[in-house]
């Protein structure tokens, strides 16, 4: 919070106005859309390599309307409409980064861009060091990432376990509005590859963006929630229904501490480790299946450098190891929700007692 001057105010209600309207002046309530967009929009305001270039980015503001008005301001040579050809325009970024540019490629789901991950993962990714340094890929690729209801199987899975497993990307995901704007701003301005995973379920939410210039670091973790009891790791809009669970078990008398890992590679274990060696608990919460996860990683590096704290098992709080179905019922039992979390939480909790 910036400081304030009152220059000479003395009594409560003129000092209780001033930072009051300080607070309202600096801040407004804007959608998760609105924020991504104002990062882009910042960002190529201030460097003039940076383009758009995706599939409905321009005439039709986006396909979630995350670049709504960016076409009138920059113009066609920098916010480009694509073919639907995932592959063939991520390609493009790479080259034109190899040559001194700094492309944004936009997906309309992560799921699409399973075509891409030739490009991303062979290309992107390995550039720098087959090149001996001399050619980067400063480019970020985003989109929507995971489930957004009935979609089904194709088009419901969590791709930040897929790409964090790939050494050169770096892979960041929000869960609200003020972290997605400074987390993309910084993703912009990275030298290196970075996969920017957002979620169809998250462009309508809204919340408090500062109106100034404010960068978020890559592999800083958020710790939202103080706790004691327990500690709970999550990533994304899961991180709602952990928020939730959080409520849930402070009414039992289990006061949770809350992260938010927002990156998970390079990812910020130094935060889980402090709060575990506190809480001497640990669940971890993702949208994706068991098997190779980034709740498995987080797993091993809590055990590696915490065990002797542990005063039970970790638990994971998962998407069901099957493709998502498609009837809303069995959605709801699939994928991971704050009644699974507090469940979790307790067992952790009681273990000990």
């Amino acid at each position: 919070m910036r400081s304030v001057s009152l220059h000479g105010m003395l009594c409560a209600e003129c000092i209780i106005y001033y930072f009051c309207a300080h607070i309202f002046q600096a801040m407004r309530v804007i959608q998760f859309r609105e924020a991504i967009c104002e990062a882009m929009s910042e960002e190529m305001r201030r460097d003039d390599r940076i383009f758009l270039m995706g599939e409905e980015v321009a005439e039709y503001n986006g396909a979630y309307k995350a670049s709504k008005g960016m076409l009138d301001e920059f113009g066609p040579e920098r916010v480009i409409d694509t073919p639907i050809a995932e592959l063939g325009f991520s390609g493009i970024a790479v080259g034109a980064a190899m040559n001194g540019l700094r492309p944004i490629v936009e997906y309309m789901t992560w799921n699409f861009a399973v075509l891409a991950s030739d490009q991303i993962i062979n290309h992107a990714a390995k550039m720098l060091q087959m090149s001996g340094g001399k050619y980067g890929a400063p480019v970020v690729f985003r989109g929507p990432n995971g489930q957004a209801g009935q979609l089904s199987a194709t088009h419901s899975q969590a791709f930040e376990s897929f790409y964090a497993h790939v050494p050169g990307l770096k892979v960041m995901t929000p869960s609200n509005p003020y972290d997605a704007k400074g987390m993309l701003k910084a993703a912009i301005r990275d030298d290196d590859p970075v996969l920017f995973m957002e979620s169809e379920k998250m462009y309508g939410d809204k919340g408090e963006v500062p109106e100034g210039e404010y960068i978020i670091p890559i592999g800083v973790a958020d710790v939202p929630r103080k706790g004691s009891d327990v500690t709970i790791v999550s990533f994304g809009k899961v991180m709602k229904a952990v928020h939730e669970a959080a409520e849930e078990l402070a009414k039992e008398g289990i006061e949770a501490e809350v992260i938010d890992l927002r990156t998970i590679r390079p990812m910020d274990i130094d935060t889980i480790i402090k709060s575990v060696k506190k809480t001497h608990r640990l669940v971890v919460v993702e949208e994706s299946w068991p098997v190779a996860s980034v709740a498995s990683e987080i797993s091993h590096r809590v055990q590696l450098h915490a065990f002797d704290y542990l005063d039970a098992p970790v638990r994971r709080v998962m998407q069901a190891d099957t493709p998502l179905p498609f009837a809303v019922p069995l959605i709801d039992e699939a994928i991971p929700n704050a009644a699974r979390i507090v469940k979790a939480a307790k067992e952790v909790s009681y273990l000990v007692k």
